[in-house]
Order: structure tokens, then sequence, then C-alpha cells
């Protein structure tokens, strides 16, 4: 099963951090945070589409075209268009298949993911006490996804999506409208998605968004905790 995992962007809010390196490659423990999330990718998947941009390169070099059991695949995302014309980019390699979505700067667990497998369609959501960062969900009782909104300014609920998704070909069938600054954004295609088919809302046990540059020791202290990992200097490699 393929993994498509959204690395274009260049991390603005991350400078100057990533004014010499892209996003997906700050470390983490010694480790880029894009390292952490193939670390996170379950059994089920053999094979990562990487959707590259700002400082690409870095990342092709470090990966290759094969990292441990995965191969991989590299799109290049010219222009800054958004989540859906990133994952459009890639539709040729994954034609009608199911595969998983998720982005480079978000920290997940395993088990996470597999509970997303566990549907034909889904899209892992955790409760969180400002969504307007995010794309917003209303689900019913069932967990069947409702709507989704991104970044609203007023937002419907609590419930945020954290980027991991589990999708087939049929998504290709509800291109994203143009957003007002440009983008199109996937959530747009997911809401559209979601009225025709049963898209099931999964919630997390974990999720670590890396936002600024201040999520960098609170994500370490909290991955040294959960892996048990011995005290290092913080902010090696960075």
């Amino acid at each position: 099963m393929k993994a498509v995992i959204l690395a274009a962007g260049e991390g603005i809010r991350m400078r100057p951090l990533t004014e010499s390196r892209p996003k997906p490659m700050i470390e983490v423990l010694g480790k880029p945070l894009l390292h952490h999330i193939l670390d996170s990718m379950p059994e089920e998947i053999n094979e990562i589409i990487l959707v590259v941009g700002y400082k690409g390169d870095q990342i092709k070099n470090y990966f290759g075209c094969r990292f441990g059991r995965f191969k991989i695949n590299y799109v290049h995302q010219a222009e800054k268009l958004g989540t859906a014309h990133g994952l459009w980019l890639c539709k040729d390699l994954l034609g009608e298949e199911r595969f998983l979505m998720l982005y480079a700067d978000d920290l997940q667990s395993k088990e996470d993911i597999k509970k997303c497998l566990a549907h034909p369609l889904s899209i892992m959501v955790k409760e969180v006490e400002d969504p307007r960062r995010f794309g917003v969900i209303i689900a019913d009782e069932k967990g069947r996804v409702l709507d989704l909104v991104e970044k609203p300014e007023f937002p419907i609920s609590k419930l945020a999506s954290t980027g991991v998704k589990v999708l087939d070909g049929r998504i290709f069938n509800y291109p994203a409208r143009k957003h007002e600054n440009g983008e199109y954004y996937i959530t747009d295609s997911l809401a559209r998605l979601a009225k025709d088919h049963a898209v099931i809302a999964v919630r997390a046990d974990f999720w670590l968004p890396i936002g600024y540059p201040e999520d960098l020791k609170k994500a370490e202290e909290i991955l040294r905790r959960r892996e048990e990992i011995p005290e290092v200097s913080w902010g090696a490699g960075l």
C-alpha cells in the first residue's frame, strides 16, 4: 500500500530554522521530522510518494529511492497551490487504489494510523481547544463525517483533522475549488466525498503538530517520554 506525504511547503512559521532546510528535515532527537514519520508507518505501507518543493533536494539526498523497507517516489510541486493540488500531482501514481495521505510536519503514532486503515475511507481527528488552525470536522454518533471546513474563523466543532487520511481513487472525482488565496484545499474535496461515501472520523490518541520553533522542545520531551530515550542536548542538528 502507498502513502502520499506532502512535504513541499516552505515552513514560513518555522523561520529562521527553515531558511537553510525544508521543514520536514528539521531534526527532533537527532532525526528529521520526516524520518520520524516514516518510522510511524504500519507494516501495510511499503511505498512512499513524497511531494517535494522547497529545498526538495535535501529530502531526496537523505531518503534516496529506497529507505529501509520503503520504495520512494518523488513528485515535484513547483507552485504553492495547496494540499489538493499536491495530491492531484500524484494521481497517475495512485490510480484507483486505496492509499494513505498525511503531512510531513505532524508526528503520529503507528497504532492510530492502523486504526484508520481499518476503514475503507477515514480521517484521523482529535479534539483541540482552538481548532481555527486546522481543518474542522463534524461527525455523527457513528463517526461518519458530515462536514469539513478549512481553518474556519468560527469553528463548527472542536474536532480537528490531524492530516492523516485513508482514501482511494474516488477522491479524484471531487476536485477542490480555488480558495480566495489561490490554493486548493483537500478539505474541500473531502467534504464533497463525504456527502456521497462513508468517511469515518477516527479519534487519535497521539498527535503532535509541529508549527513553530518552540514546538520542537516540547516534541523532544514528549517523544523522549514515549520512547524512553536517554536525555540528549535539545536542538542538536538545528
